[in-house]
């Protein structure tokens, strides 16, 4: 089942963006870097093309996410026009100060008293964009949560005479196009769970994680073995740990969370659930989600 998510808040922080737009001079695009191009909004690609803006892809979380994944990302970006790319942990103290300098190449007509480099973050909800903010100016003043869409309207700050931000809220689209993608997005915490299944979730993300980094989950769950699948990894943990319901039968729905948070939170060790070579392949051979004519704008909440 194809996952939706579009809450309705997002059609009005689209049209702000949208007009924001023409006032900016570089887009700075907050990524998960486990999931850097199944989470980038085809959405902002479109406003950011439409007005020739460039743009600073940061692969945030890089601490959680595969190194050799990350590079193949950063190079993947970098070689691209009109496009650079940084890998950070802005949760990391210093990591998000490197970040505005980054932009100065990207718009060397600005970046000075009279002509103030103007920087608009952008990113799908839960990335860590209002974690970015906030240690870029050394104070809360960013929402902050561990789940998608705190941040809901625009927000305005200075960081000094020559450099301005605009933080915008987290947006996502219409219709997420491949079916994957929006398990990758529900896996990694980027989509709301009122849109998803969390078993389901966890049986694609078992069996991804069997597929590409076995040892790590063997190393976290003993009772794991090679010839497993995501639904087989799920009822080894849940008897591993002793997940029973009232006693009797396990709890496969407790099992699945485990699994989720453990590689949501790291604990699995550093893995990322893309990379440019797999995309590829998907999208040489995934079929997108069709839409019907019964369809009306599906996840999507008031």
């Amino acid at each position: 089942m194809a996952i939706q998510w579009f809450p309705g808040h997002m059609t009005s922080a689209k049209k702000k963006a949208t007009e924001t737009m023409e006032r900016i001079d570089v887009v700075i695009e907050v990524l998960d870097a486990r999931v850097p191009e199944a989470g980038s909004n085809p959405m902002l690609r479109e406003m950011r093309e439409h007005r020739q803006r460039p743009c600073l892809k940061v692969l945030n979380k890089a601490d959680l996410a595969d190194p050799a994944a990350t590079k193949a990302w950063l190079d993947h970006f970098n070689s691209q026009k009109n496009m650079k790319a940084v890998a950070v942990s802005c949760k990391k103290p210093g990591e998000a100060a490197k970040i505005p300098k980054l932009c100065l190449p990207l718009a060397p007509h600005r970046g000075t008293v009279l002509k103030p480099l103007r920087m608009m973050v952008m990113g799908i909800p839960n990335v860590g964009k209002s974690t970015f903010i906030n240690s870029l100016l050394k104070k809360r003043t960013a929402a902050v949560g561990d789940e998608p869409a705190i941040t809901k309207n625009l927000q305005h700050f200075d960081l000094n005479d020559h450099m301005q931000l605009i933080d915008t809220p987290g947006m996502m689209w219409p219709k997420i196009a491949y079916e994957s993608d929006g398990y990758l997005l529900a896996a990694s915490n980027l989509i709301g769970r009122n849109a998803y299944d969390e078993s389901e979730v966890a049986y694609f993300l078992g069996d991804l994680l069997m597929a590409r980094y076995p040892a790590l989950v063997k190393q976290r769950y003993k009772s794991a073995s090679d010839e497993m699948d995501g639904v087989a990894l799920i009822e080894a943990i849940a008897k591993q740990r002793g997940y029973r319901i009232r006693g009797k039968d396990f709890d496969l729905g407790k099992a699945a969370i485990t699994l989720l948070q453990d590689y949501r939170t790291g604990t699995l060790g550093r893995i990322s659930l893309e990379t440019p070579a797999s995309r590829a392949e998907m999208m040489h051979t995934a079929t997108p989600v069709v839409e019907t004519a019964s369809d009306e704008e599906p996840g999507q909440q008031p």
